[in-house]
C-alpha cells in the first residue's frame, strides 16, 4: 500500500500537471472512442499497451474477457450493462475484444470440479467459454499438449466477439458501418499483438 500511496503523490505532483489541460477537459463529459474488453489479469495494462491516454478507452474487464450472450433479465448484469452503455450512450466507434498469453481463466477451464470448488462463480462463469474448451478437446485430447493453451486463448477471442453479434444493437451498427469490432491477441513476454483477421481465420502480428 505505501507503494501506491508514494505513485498517487507522484502522479498529482507529475503526470497529472503534465496532463493537466486534458483532465480539465475531461472534469464533465467523456468520449471514448474504443470500448476495450480485456482480461482482468494485473499484467494487462491497456492504456499502456495501446499508447492511449484517458478519456480514449472504456474498458470492460473480467476473467478471460467474456461477453455473455444478449438476454434481458431483472439480474444484476455488470458486463452487459457495461456494453450497452458504451454503445448505446458513448456511442463508441471500435470494440475490442483482447486475450493474452498464459491467461490463468481459459486455463481453469480444463480444471476438475474439485479444483474449482473454492471459486463456484468463476466456475459459472467459465460456462460461457465452454464452447471454445470442447472444441479445442476434440482436436487436441491429450492433457499435456501445448497447443491447448494458446489455442484455447485465441479461440476464446473469436468466441466472445460471436457474443458480441449478438446483441441487437451492435449488430444493426455493424452492418451500417457504424461500428468495427476487432479480436486481439497479446503476447506477454513479447508486448506483440496479433489481430485476427475473420477472412482468413487467423491472427496476424500488428506491426
Amino acid at each position: 500500500m505505501e507503494k501506491m500511496i508514494e505513485g498517487i503523490l507522484e502522479f498529482r505532483e507529475k503526470d497529472f500537471e503534465e496532463y493537466r489541460s486534458l483532465f480539465e477537459g475531461l472534469e464533465r463529459k467523456q468520449n471514448p472512442h474504443t470500448l476495450f474488453i480485456g482480461c482482468s489479469d494485473s499484467r494487462i495494462v491497456p492504456n499502456l499497451i495501446t499508447k492511449t491516454l484517458p478519456g480514449e478507452l472504456f474498458m470492460i474487464r473480467n476473467i478471460a474477457n467474456i461477453v455473455p450472450k444478449y438476454r434481458q433479465s431483472e439480474e444484476f448484469l455488470a458486463t452487459t450493462s457495461a456494453i450497452e452503455y458504451a454503445v448505446q450512450i458513448l456511442n463508441v466507434e471500435n470494440i475490442v475484444v483482447c486475450g493474452h498469453s498464459n491467461c490463468g481463466g481459459c486455463a481453469s477451464l480444463y480444471f476438475n470440479d474439485k479444483d474449482l470448488e473454492k471459486i463456484p462463480h468463476t466456475k459459472k462463469w467459465l460456462e460461457l467459454a465452454h464452447p471454445v474448451r470442447d472444441l479445442v478437446i476434440r482436436q487436441f485430447p491429450k492433457k499435456d499438449d501445448p497447443t491447448r493453451e494458446w489455442l484455447t486463448e485465441q479461440l476464446n477471442v473469436v468466441e466472445q466477439i460471436k457474443h458480441l453479434y449478438s446483441y441487437p444493437f451492435i449488430s444493426k451498427r455493424v452492418e451500417e458501418n457504424k461500428i468495427k469490432i476487432f479480436g486481439w491477441y497479446y503476447l506477454i513476454q513479447r508486448g506483440e499483438i496479433f489481430n485476427y483477421n475473420e477472412s482468413k481465420h487467423l491472427f496476424e502480428l500488428i506491426k
